[in-house]
């Protein structure tokens, strides 16, 4: 089914909603003083899109840093007579006190805020108004929401004051909540009293109290005929607790997990619990009790287990007390346990640390709630990734994607969970991924890059992003991913490898794009970064990968870009040219890119007048006899000065060197190269070499434009023939034979 869903297209319901938030004023809204937004008075809307609309509006401000969240969004909800709500999810910093007062008057069936902290005893007052609808509830990590601001009249006495002089509220029950059903309490604030809270419910059929110590639970059993969920996650447990869950004959889903890193825990898992959960929970199909330490021995003596295949039959269960199980479990929670390592486990579904199936279904439970253990399952798969290899990798992605997104703000699940995705992004599984789910990975892994300033993060996502064909398939991010990277660059203390990345990064995105996009890249401050890069490395005296990616990004955002070439002179780019020149004498790549970034400078007419002095001529001429890197810089240096001389005699405005004694130069040079030179270079357009045929005044670059375009339709005729076709090249080719002006050599090459 993964490997379907991926690759299907987003439903039309799911793009319009995302289309409708991201322009609100322009679909549903107008705008009510330049501020407020308001819905049009002729708009109604059933509760299946309105719980879209809010639901996604939650998702967006979390996962997609472009998204600005609306001062006024939820008080479009606020009239049920145009929109009707009904299950909705809330998290984090999003939702505050006025949200939820705005859509009081909904009758919502199903509302979960999670660690939703900023939300306080305002709030609970606001639930009240949901109650006589209200079926499920949870408040998992609202830590403030029992607390109210401090009564200015002085303390009653049955209040306890907390640091911030704020009051615990102790008066609130749920009370008038006569159809709730499903309710998570987890990670509640202590000194709230459970007991009282619960007791006006009816019939409760799941509770999770995930994190919250009680030493007493015997009033759970007022639920015994109703509940078939119940999470104890973290709860220090003792026999009163086991003797009271024995009680609860009903439940199909019980979870006493713990996290055995967080605190001392006196509670030791033994065989009778275990059998006394399976005798008196008989309707139980999923149990969770990883992160237990067995006091006792539960396994099967491995002489007397049936060999053959694995089996979840309960008969032949490794674990003794599971072999008293009516049928198998649909979910034994196992990781960080002992017993996920048997042979026989009675369970279709097992969380462990035993191999990928386990991990990855310990991930899959642990997500949403529990990051501590999520990010250690998520370390296991980097192991799995890195060293075997994955057999379900779109599940892999798919739930590392979830993990990352769902944890924005947690540097553990961001540091493994970034480097998970490196491994699982790599060539070798790249046959298996779609289109959808790569751009996936890509937004992670910004939304990564943009929250953490982490040099692992940055780092793990950095890589991450060379898994993948660039600029193509980085496109529909191109702004944002270049604004990340420049950022990076600029930043004043660098981590080396990262600056390595991050500029061969910037190198290829700006290779090979259009010139609008370089445009772009060239207005976000791209020249000034790479030329502060060269700066840098220069004063070290050191001419690494760094050096020579930068003069690389450098050649390939002037391509045929005049305001970037522009911008290369303004900020002394010459004079930089220069020194590296001097200072690297024997760096053959670095001439090579400089010299075709200089190349690219002089193809613009209106710029040629600032290379017109005494010194970059006779550097430039003194270069046409390089023979580094094969032809290229002497080719390069010579295309420099074919279209100086293409300006004439009158734009010659230096008495030293002669100009005559430059051509002659020039002529040296070109006759000296191998006319089936295979070349390092890459051109998308004939144009600024064509614009040499057909003129008289300079019959050198004449000669270097032919001999340029007869070298590449020769040892490339795949790539270029078509190009110089259409390009209009054969016309201007067939003029220049009969032109009296041509030298004889360039009309027979022509």
């Amino acid at each position: 089914s993964f490997e379907m869903a991926s690759d299907s297209p987003e439903s039309l319901m799911t793009l319009c909603t995302d289309y409708c938030l991201r322009n609100l004023e322009g679909t549903l809204c107008y705008l009510l003083d330049n501020e407020t937004l308001r819905l049009h008075p002729d708009i109604f809307l059933p509760s299946e899109i309105c719980d879209k609309l809010v639901n996604e509006y939650v998702e967006l401000v979390k996962t997609d840093s472009i998204f600005e969240p609306h001062e006024s969004f939820f008080t479009l909800f606020s009239d049920p007579r145009s929109t009707r709500l009904a299950r909705i999810h809330l998290r984090e910093q999003i939702v505050q006190d006025q949200d939820l007062e705005a859509i009081r008057k909904q009758d919502l069936v199903e509302l979960y805020l999670t660690n939703c902290e900023k939300l306080t005893a305002k709030s609970l007052q606001t639930l009240v108004s949901f109650s006589h609808t209200l079926i499920s509830l949870s408040l998992f990590g609202c830590c403030n929401i029992f607390y109210e601001e401090e009564n200015p009249g002085g303390c009653e006495d049955d209040c306890l004051v907390n640091p911030t002089r704020q009051v615990l509220v102790k008066d609130f029950t749920f009370e008038g909540f006569s159809r709730l059903r499903f309710l998570n309490l987890g990670r509640l604030i202590e000194g709230v009293n459970v007991e009282t809270l619960l007791r006006p419910l009816a019939s409760l059929a799941a509770l999770d109290l995930s994190g919250i110590q009680l030493n007493d639970v015997g009033f759970l059993t007022q639920w015994k005929d109703s509940l078939i969920s119940l999470v104890l996650y973290n709860m220090d447990l003792s026999e009163e607790h086991i003797q009271v869950i024995a009680q609860l004959r009903k439940l199909r889903h019980l979870d006493i997990s713990r996290d055995h890193l967080s605190s001392y825990y006196k509670f030791k898992l033994t065989r009778r619990v275990l059998n006394l959960f399976v005798e008196n929970l008989v309707n139980l199909t999923s149990l969770d009790i990883s992160g237990h330490t067995m006091l006792e021995n539960c396994t099967i003596p491995s002489m007397e287990e049936k060999m053959g295949q694995t089996s979840i039959e309960p008969a032949k269960s490794s674990i003794a007390p599971f072999r008293g199980l009516k049928r198998p479990l649909q979910f034994l929670g196992l990781f960080e346990t002992s017993l996920c390592r048997l042979t026989h486990i009675p369970a279709y579904k097992v969380s462990g640390d035993k191999n990928e199936e386990q991990v990855l279904n310990a991930i899959e439970a642990y997500t949403e709630h529990r990051p501590e253990i999520t990010s250690r399952a998520i370390n296991l798969l980097f192991d799995i990734a890195r060293i075997e290899r994955c057999s379900q990798l779109l599940r892999a992605l798919q739930l590392v994607i979830t993990a990352l997104k769902c944890h924005k703000d947690d540097k553990n699940i961001q540091v493994t969970g970034s480097a998970a995705l490196f491994y699982l992004t790599n060539s070798e599984y790249r046959m298996e991924q779609s289109v959808k789910l790569r751009h996936q990975v890509i937004q992670v892994v910004l939304n990564g890059m943009e929250s953490y300033q982490e040099v692992t993060v940055q780092r793990n996502c950095c890589l991450t992003l060379c898994n993948f064909s660039i600029p193509e398939e980085l496109e529909f991010q191109y702004r944002r991913v270049n604004e990340l990277l420049l950022n990076i660059l600029n930043q004043s203390r660098q981590d080396e490898s990262i600056q390595r990345i991050a500029v061969h990064l910037c190198n290829a995105l700006v290779c090979q794009v259009d010139n609008d996009h370089k445009e772009a890249v060239g207005k976000m401050g791209f020249v000034m970064t790479m030329l502060k890069l060269i700066q840098k490395k220069l004063a070290d005296k050191t001419c690494d990968q760094v050096m020579e990616f930068s003069w690389s990004a450098l050649w390939n955002i002037t391509d045929e870009t005049p305001d970037n070439c522009e911008m290369f002179l303004n900020y002394s780019g010459m004079k930089l040219f220069l020194e590296c020149l001097k200072e690297f004498p024997e760096k053959q790549e670095l001439h090579r890119n400089m010299l075709g970034l200089l190349g690219n400078v002089a193809e613009v007419k209106e710029l040629r007048p600032q290379l017109m002095t005494s010194q970059f001529i006779s550097v430039f001429s003194n270069l046409l006899e390089s023979k580094a890197d094969g032809i290229e810089v002497s080719y390069n240096a010579c295309g420099v000065l074919s279209h100086i001389m293409f300006d004439g005699p009158e734009a010659w405005g230096i008495c030293e060197p002669h100009r005559e004694e430059v051509v002659k130069r020039m002529w040296a040079a070109i006759q000296s190269w191998d006319i089936n030179s295979r070349r390092n270079i890459n051109y998308r357009s004939f144009e600024p070499i064509l614009r040499l045929l057909p003129q008289g005044i300079s019959p050198v670059s004449q000669h270097w434009a032919t001999w340029a375009l007869y070298n590449l339709v020769s040892v490339y005729p795949d790539k270029y023939c078509p190009l110089l076709i259409k390009e209009g090249g054969i016309p201007l080719l067939k003029d220049m034979i009969k032109m009296a002006s041509a030298r004889q050599e360039t009309k027979e090459m022509a």
